[in-house]
C-alpha cells in the first residue's frame, strides 16, 4: 500500500499532467484562431456590387469563413481527438484516485492544505490565502490575485472637505 503522502504527490503529478494536456489543446485552438484571423482579409467581399442583376449575398463571407475554419480544424482533428481522449482518461484516473484518497471537494492536490478566505467583492482588496501574498498567483494558480480576479482592487473614494456656506 502506498503511503498517503506519496498518493497525494501522485495525485499532484497527475493533475499537472492533465493541466499540460489542457494547455496543448488550448494551444491548438489558439493556433487555429490565429490562422483564421490571418485569413479574414482574403475572405473579404469578392463582389461588392450587383453583377448580372444579382444582388450581393450578405452570407457569402460567413460561408467562406465557416468553410475555411472547417478545413483548418480538419487538418488538426486527429491531434485534437487524441488529446481529448487523453484528457478524458486523465480525468477518470484523477477522479478514481481522489475517491481512494477521500478527497471530495475537487480542489487541486497541492503540497499544502489551502483554505479559501476570498471575498465576494473587489473593493475590500484581495484576501490572503494560506499566508501567501496574493501578488502573483493564488494557491490554485488560476488567477493572478487571491480574490479570483485579475482586476486590481480600487481604492476607496476620497471625499472633498466640507465647506460652510460657500466659504
Amino acid at each position: 500500500m502506498i503511503p498517503s503522502s506519496n498518493r497525494r504527490h501522485l495525485l499532484h503529478r497527475m493533475e499537472e499532467a492533465r493541466r499540460q494536456t489542457q494547455r496543448q489543446l488550448d494551444m491548438i485552438d489558439r493556433q487555429i484562431t490565429r490562422r483564421m484571423t490571418a485569413l479574414i482579409p482574403s475572405l473579404g467581399r469578392r463582389q461588392s456590387g450587383y453583377r448580372r442583376g444579382k444582388p450581393p449575398d450578405p452570407d457569402a463571407f460567413l460561408e467562406r469563413y465557416r468553410a475555411s475554419l472547417a478545413a483548418l480544424t480538419a487538418e488538426r482533428q486527429p491531434e485534437i481527438d487524441a488529446l481529448a481522449r487523453k484528457l478524458a482518461r486523465q480525468d477518470h484516473a484523477i477522479e478514481a484516485l481522489r475517491r481512494r484518497l477521500g478527497i471530495e471537494d475537487g480542489r487541486p492536490a497541492g503540497r499544502h492544505a489551502c483554505i479559501s478566505t476570498t471575498v465576494d467583492h473587489h473593493d475590500a482588496g484581495p484576501a490572503r490565502r494560506c499566508g501567501r501574498k496574493p501578488a502573483r498567483r493564488s494557491c490554485d494558480d488560476r488567477h493572478p490575485t487571491a480574490c479570483g480576479s485579475s482586476r486590481e482592487p480600487t481604492p476607496p473614494a476620497r471625499r472633498a472637505p466640507a465647506t460652510v456656506n460657500g466659504a
